[in-house]
């Protein structure tokens, strides 16, 4: 009996005579526990080759809230679907074997469900991990399925499946199978025109008759030959697409450097459809996390395996024509963040400035009692890792030294010193002031960086952060000294960044003085001036300076440096604008060259976001203070997303912030008395007396256990007991 198979690629109906009758498979059934399962026994024939239905329990990554998920997978005739486990009724029949044992216990509750995706392994590529000999991917155009076994042997065997299966499905010529249009096809009148005659018609007009038929036809015939070679070509796309898949994965082709760039399949439209394309890979990400099932579909990897290695260039000053985001987003579903604040509760309220001005004229800023009006929903510690927004410059800045090209690397270290500028600009709040003690940690692994930062000294006030991306650490404790003078807020920042490569390589800076400007006529603006001078421990160094404002200067915000040897030689020019993007050239410029061709872009700005609010956070800044799905049951109580009167604030309830602030200074007034006592950071350390904090671990060991030993509840609420006895002291 011949079966009209779909190919599995398009929604051409192919005569298959190779298929014999075929009973429909049994439905499988609920398996909550166990290890991985194949079936096996009489061979199926499909394409002229053997080949047998596999299935099992493995486990897929579906996020961090819910981590593994045991799912029910089913490998036949080149595809493989995944469902909630499932299990059929009976192990049984010429067609199954196993591989490792069935889970043992009482399986009487079964449950039948949809299934929740399918991989066509023709258009797919899979590849073992190299640190957990259990894991093992499955990459497609849109998503990747991280998958783990019971057992090393049991990965083995899985993987052993799917080369067997991929290469049974070898590339057929799929024209050759479809006789879509004969070259001979035509139409007999015969039959008309003798019905016409014996209706008594005359043969002038059915000549007529005939000739308009044939007319018609023609043109019928041509619009069919038209989309039967739009069909065949979408066939040899789909080979050339297939051929591509199959060279990649045996030449060795990093997996997250092949990608698949078009989908063409129009079966599976559904939710879980693999390929659809009524719906965009975004479209469904989106669907599934607002619908936040049990079925995933989150998909989250290491970012230590899928950095793709730049291009090097030796010599002159080339740069990398790099992605922002240096994680292959084929390899890698990030954690969706949010794009917007909350929409606020409540009208916000104006405040006199008048009132405030002519108290505190002179005074050092961070001891004024301001009305959270005069506050943006983060805090200084977040503030800290706002300026490590763009560290894929790091990333590329490691790679270029460790090619061996220390001047590139200096470019990018010196472009990336001056971008954390660029989210200042219209910027006219105050962060939250940290509460002593107070932590703040960023896990964000689709930049494939870990940043914590905690409030070490109340008195003066130091914050120290430590990070760790590829390849680098980066580490700092700052102090920041303020002066208003009525109309303008200046800001002196004391303290040193330090950036470690592993190579040993160490770069050294300090920033610049930033001056806030018409706080009481015009419009409110920023800016920065002064000297950056990065230090290298090796070949190069580099001094920036940021131009001071002036009346007569109409193209504010530069930033114009140079790069030094050893011998105090200039080798290399930096330009550009602290909120714009940096370019460099080779050799020494007094000024910005007018002729652009010879430079090279080292880093861009980022487009601002779509909704803006009167705080103007960047798209980065609005993530910082977000609480992702299982986020708050893993920080410690110090975490800064924690805060009451910072939360209040972005919430848009701004009464409940504004007394939640003055609850938390109150408290505050305590911690140079703490201080004072004795009292000492958590995870941070001054080396020698005067020194800068280094982070001395175990905050992310801790993390994984939730055990918070030492960590109190700065926020709560104060012990009466404890507030007289400050008072009376």
């Amino acid at each position: 009996m011949r079966v009209r198979e779909m190919h599995p690629l398009c929604c051409i109906t192919l005569e298959s005579p190779e298929i014999g009758d075929r009973s429909p498979e049994p439905e499988p059934m609920l398996l909550r526990t166990g290890s991985a399962v194949v079936y096996s026994g009489s061979d199926m024939n499909v394409g002229g080759s053997d080949v047998a239905g596999v299935a099992g329990i493995l486990y897929k990554w579906t996020n961090y809230h819910k981590g593994w998920r045991s799912r029910w997978f089913t490998l036949r005739n080149g595809i493989l679907s995944y469902s909630k486990n499932r299990r059929p009724d009976h192990i049984a029949g010429d067609d199954v074997r196993l591989i490792g044992n069935l889970p043992s216990g009482n399986h009487t509750r079964r449950k039948h469900g949809k299934s929740l995706g399918i991989v066509h392994l023709k258009v797919s590529s899979f590849r073992e991990s190299r640190s957990d000999d259990r894991r093992f991917y499955i990459f497609t155009a849109t998503k990747s399925l991280h998958l783990r076994t019971h057992s090393k042997k049991e990965r083995a065997a899985w993987i052993d499946a799917l080369i067997s299966t991929r290469n049974l499905f070898q590339l057929r010529p799929l024209n050759d199978n479809l006789n879509l249009l004969q070259k001979d096809v035509s139409i007999s009148t015969e039959r008309l025109k003798n019905r016409l005659l014996e209706e008594g018609i005359g043969e002038g007009l059915v000549k007529d008759c005939e000739q308009i038929m044939l007319s018609e036809f023609s043109e019928i015939k041509g619009q069919l030959r038209s989309l039967c070679e739009e069909r065949s070509n979408l066939l040899d796309t789909l080979r050339q697409l297939e051929a591509a898949n199959i060279e990649g994965e045996a030449s060795g082709i990093h997996d997250g450097e092949f990608q698949l760039m078009k989908q063409f399949s129009s079966i599976g439209r559904g939710k879980y459809s693999e390929w659809s394309t009524t719906e965009s890979s975004d479209d469904i990400e989106k669907q599934e996390l607002d619908e936040a099932s049990d079925d995933e579909e989150a998909n989250y990897l290491d970012a230590s395996e899928c950095f793709p290695e730049p291009h090097i260039s030796d010599g002159s000053v080339v740069v990398d024509n790099m992605t922002n985001n240096t994680i292959d987003a084929s390899a890698h579903a990030e954690i969706v963040r949010r794009t917007k604040l909350p929409d606020p509760v409540e009208k916000e309220k104006g405040v006199s400035l008048w009132s405030m001005i002519k108290d505190n004229v002179g005074k050092d800023l961070t001891r004024v009692c301001l009305p959270v009006y005069f506050n943006e929903p983060i805090s200084s510690l977040q503030k800290c890792f706002e300026d490590l927004e763009y560290c894929y410059l790091l990333d590329r800045a490691y790679e270029h030294g460790k090619s061996g090209n220390s001047l590139l690397r200096i470019l990018n270290v010196a472009a990336f010193a001056v971008s954390g500028y660029a989210s200042t600009e219209g910027r006219h709040c105050k962060p939250f002031n940290p509460l002593l003690g107070e932590t703040y940690e960023a896990d964000f692994p689709e930049k494939g960086i870990r940043f914590f930062s905690e409030k070490v000294s109340h008195h003066p006030t130091l914050i120290a952060c430590h990070c760790e991306g590829r390849g680098w650490k980066f580490w700092a404790d700052s102090n920041l000294k303020s002066k208003f003078w009525g109309r303008s807020i200046q800001l002196d920042p004391v303290g040193t960044l330090t950036l470690e490569f592993d190579d040993g390589e160490i770069f050294q800076w300090s920033k610049v003085t930033t001056s806030i400007y018409n706080l009481i006529l015009g419009k409110i603006y920023c800016d920065h001036h002064g000297i950056m001078h990065i230090r290298g421990n090796r070949q190069y160094s580099c001094k920036l300076k940021f131009k001071e404002p002036s009346i007569i200067e109409r193209n504010p915000h530069q930033v114009h440096g140079f790069v030094e040897d050893v011998s105090g030689k200039k080798v290399s020019t930096l330009f550009g604008k602290w909120n714009e993007s940096m370019h460099c050239i080779n050799g020494e410029w007094a000024s910005k060259p007018k002729d652009l061709s010879d430079s090279s872009l080292l880093w861009k700005r980022n487009n601002p976001p779509l909704n803006l609010t009167r705080y103007n956070l960047s798209s980065f800044a609005i993530t910082l203070n977000e609480l992702t799905p299982g986020l708050k049951d893993k920080l410690p109580p110090t975490d800064s997303r924690l805060r009451p009167d910072q939360r209040h604030l972005e919430n848009g309830e701004y009464d409940k912030a504004n007394s939640e602030k003055l609850r938390l200074e109150t408290r505050q007034r305590m911690s140079r008395k703490l201080q004072d006592n004795g009292w000492r950071p958590r995870w941070f350390q001054r080396e020698g007396e005067d020194g800068t904090f280094r982070y001395t671990g175990g905050y992310w060991e801790a993390r994984e256990t939730g055990t918070w030993d030492g960590c109190p509840n700065i926020f709560g609420e104060i012990d009466q007991d404890l507030l007289n006895a400050f008072e009376g002291s």
